[in-house]
């Protein structure tokens, strides 16, 4: 459906007013970044006098009033919040002394990334578009939401939002793009210049720690170095890894007979002490195959012993300065570059890497097929053969062999190598300098019957405890969504599946806190669908449920678990909420808290519905009401909710 206008912005308005155009965007995984570089080119394709992007991070939002026209791209991370990138920028929004005439004079767009899978979707868009307004800010156009659940991604509602946008701004003021032709009839025939350069630097002139790393430090060094040389990284990344850790235990905790493989991993640190809390998450920086990092080496013709550094082009806008941050002074090997920060064998590229291949493209039909699949009448077939496939670089490489493609588009181009976040299921008190992980090995089928494996998940699976070569996994530790409770706080838990990974860290740090004082009860609801094959943790909670443990009856908790394929009607977590309808409210009375954790798709709200209805009966409200008070419960810390997809 077309973008509506809404107001209409009088040219006078926009007088006097400078004519540069900026796109501030907030990213969490990269999609924000691409389509605000998107809206960059088409709007310089448009004869654009000038054009900024910026992350939201690096602008001072002092200075929002200043601007005439502003195009914000933002997505929606966990359960509705802003990404990081975005919230020094939406506190400042909701300070109280703006008032309503603060941006008053600014004429923006707000276009949003999300997916309707998640209960609150596109929630932080929703929320800058309204806070927006009622600080005196004029949309030029209604916000547009970008679906991942949507046959064309987010791309099948971006691409008519873009063109409204277009032309509502021409019709304002059309020197704003003068070549707006060029936007509605793209010629193909004309690229612009990369965006960064490549230095070759030679052997002789590097101190060589790449390849005989000393010590860890130097390691971690490199990884950091790689990592902040990379320019889709630029701004998305924290620094040196703060741990390297090696895997002690690989154990498979699923029976597998359905194809589900659910592993435990324990990890230590060589030489340091790791430190965490219940609650917070490992992020982990996955290995590539050695073997694809050397297929697209070799795919595109490079030295893999070479020695580059990355630097902007002269020339580009003052805020590409930035990007590189002192790379030039440390020189790195292009093989250790490719490894840690470009992702050739996993992510799919985007759709304008097809626009650039095509100008690089020798034979004439390949030319012609990427030119199709670049322009808008071939954003489906394309859809189908790389989003849909999980098509990766490498074979998106090999599928046009007459490409060449030089390295100064492959590093601006190739998605960056990204962390995944896994929950820690481990208490520091139970298990001194170890970290332990609960992850479902991700696996799925394509619709032309392709096998495809998550990266980072079948890459720690790969990994051998019992083998002497030691393969070290750069980790972060971060702050969770779950905050730590204290001892006397009573807990509702609520985790199918790998969701009950964070509530065995609970669950072990209280039974360690009750050895030396007396604690407060826990209600666990945990699912699976069948006790022989998925009963994740099954000995622990069992023991933790008997004989006065702290999950036991006797001791006001309790452990319910719903196993969804044992019997003709499915049960899940949300209809043992409901069995137990007493036991919770009385729990919920007592002033427990809810923490629930999982899938990211129905279970979410289906839980948060079964909740409503034991509110709802125990207490003799409505259940609006019911659900009013569960959302007091949300503003006090008292519901926490983290999901995955």
């Amino acid at each position: 459906m077309r973008a509506r206008l809404l107001i209409p912005v009088s040219a006078r308005e926009m007088e006097g007013k400078k004519k540069r155009l900026l796109v501030l965007y907030a990213s969490q995984t990269g999609n924000a970044m691409d389509v605000a570089e998107r809206v960059d080119r088409e709007a310089e394709r448009g004869g654009c006098p000038s054009v900024e992007v910026q992350s939201m991070d690096h602008f001072d939002p002092n200075t929002l009033p200043s601007e005439s026209t502003v195009i914000f791209v933002v997505s929606t991370t966990g359960q509705g919040d802003p990404p990081d990138t975005m919230k020094v920028f939406w506190r400042f929004l909701l300070k109280r002394n703006l008032g309503s005439s603060w941006l008053e004079g600014l004429h923006y767009a707000v276009f949003g990334l999300g997916d309707s899978g998640y209960q609150k979707y596109n929630f932080a868009a929703k929320k800058l578009d309204k806070r927006l307004q009622d600080l005196g800010a004029k949309p030029i156009i209604e916000k547009g939401l970008g679906d991942d659940q949507h046959p064309s991604g987010y791309e099948g509602a971006l691409d008519p939002w873009l063109m409204s946008l277009w032309k509502t701004l021409n019709h304002v003021n059309s020197t704003i793009l003068p070549e707006m032709s060029e936007i509605l009839h793209p010629s193909m025939n004309k690229l612009e210049h990369p965006k960064f350069k490549i230095m070759y630097h030679a052997s002789s002139e590097v101190v060589q720690h790449d390849s005989h790393i000393s010590d860890l430090k130097d390691m971690k060094n490199m990884i950091e170095r790689a990592r902040s040389m990379s320019p889709s990284l630029h701004g998305h990344d924290h620094g040196e890894p703060h741990y390297l850790l090696k895997m002690v235990t690989n154990k498979q905790l699923s029976k597998g007979d359905d194809g589900r493989d659910v592993r435990q991993f324990v990890l230590e640190p060589l030489a340091s002490v790791v430190e965490y809390q219940v609650g917070d998450v490992l992020e982990v920086l996955p290995g590539q195959n050695p073997a694809f990092v050397d297929a697209f080496i070799k795919r595109c013709k490079l030295d893999p012993d070479s020695y580059i550094t990355i630097e902007p082009w002269a020339g580009e806008r003052d805020a590409m300065d930035s990007y590189v941050n002192g790379s030039s002074d440390h020189p790195i090997q292009l093989r250790t570059f490719v490894s840690r920060a470009m992702d050739v064998a996993s992510a799919s590229p985007r759709r304008y890497f097809f626009e650039v291949m095509s100008y690089y493209a020798s034979a004439e039909h390949e030319k012609e097929k990427l030119q199709f699949f670049a322009s808008p009448e071939g954003r489906d077939d394309l859809y189908q053969y790389n989003q849909k496939e999980h098509r990766t670089v490498l074979e998106v490489l090999e599928d046009f062999p007459s490409v060449e493609l030089p390295f100064e588009w492959l590093v601006q181009l190739v998605p960056p190598l990204k962390k995944r976040l896994f929950s820690i299921s481990s208490s520091p008190l139970a298990h001194p300098n170890q970290v332990h992980l609960t992850v479902s090995v991700v696996s799925t089928m394509t619709p032309l019957k392709r096998r495809r494996y998550g990266l980072c998940s079948s890459w720690l699976a790969s990994l051998d405890p019992n083998k002497n070569e030691e393969v070290l996994v750069p980790s972060w530790i971060h702050r969770g969504t779950l905050p730590p409770p204290p001892p006397m706080l009573p807990l509702i838990l609520i985790g199918p599946g790998t969701g009950c990974a964070p509530f065995r860290a609970y669950i072990e740090e209280r039974a360690m806190q009750n050895l030396v004082e007396s604690t407060a009860p826990i209600l666990f609801f945990f699912g699976c669908r069948n006790r022989d094959s998925d009963f994740l943790y099954q000995d622990f909670w069992l023991a933790h449920s008997s004989d006065d443990g702290i999950l036991s009856e006797e001791k006001g908790g309790g452990f319910y678990v719903a196993f969804s394929r044992e019997q003709e009607r499915k049960v899940y977590v949300q209809h043992k909420i409901r069995e137990q309808s007493a036991r919770v409210w009385g729990l919920l009375n007592a002033g427990a808290a809810i923490y629930l954790a999982g899938s990211s798709t129905k279970m979410p709200a289906d839980v948060t519905e079964a909740l409503e209805e034991v509110v709802a009966k125990e207490s003799g409200v409505s259940r609006e009401a019911a659900a009013r008070w569960l959302k007091t419960l949300e503003k006090a810390g008292r519901f926490n909710i983290e999901t995955w997809s």
